[in-house]
């Protein structure tokens, strides 16, 4: 803590938040309120409040990181998300896949996405190939 902190009003503060480990989803979601609620004070939040913040946030990656890990996208989930939010259906990647049967085989996850197929996928959605490998 810095010299600006005034110690009597941190004190008070995490007497009311109570910051510790968490360890349940319980504990989590009241840690969350908690951000919350300091969330909205803004630009107001004092000195005290922005330690305290920083003190959840730290608890909340952690509890964050330890249960709520992301696993990674496949490129044929990726490709399939990417159609779901463009709205766009099998034949609209006709061009790309050059078959009616290619596409819907590499939509359906049933065969690879080669090198050139990625890029083209890249330039059509505007991403990188890489994704797609």
């Amino acid at each position: 803590m810095t010299s600006t902190i005034n110690k009597e009003e941190y004190i008070k503060l995490l007497a009311e938040t109570l910051p510790r480990a968490i360890d349940t989803e319980e504990e989590y979601e009241r840690l969350l309120g908690e951000v919350s609620k300091l969330m909205d004070l803004g630009d107001n939040l004092t000195a005290e409040q922005a330690e305290v913040l920083q003190l959840l946030a730290i608890l909340i990656e952690e509890y964050e990181d330890e249960h709520y890990q992301l696993q990674a996208a496949t490129p044929h989930e990726i490709l399939n998300e990417l159609m779901l939010v463009r709205g766009l259906k099998q034949k609209d990647l006709l061009e790309i896949f050059g078959s009616k049967g290619i596409t819907s085989e590499v939509i359906n996850g049933k065969r690879g996405i080669s090198k050139s197929q990625a890029k083209a996928l890249g330039d059509f959605f505007h991403v990188s190939s890489v994704l797609f490998l």
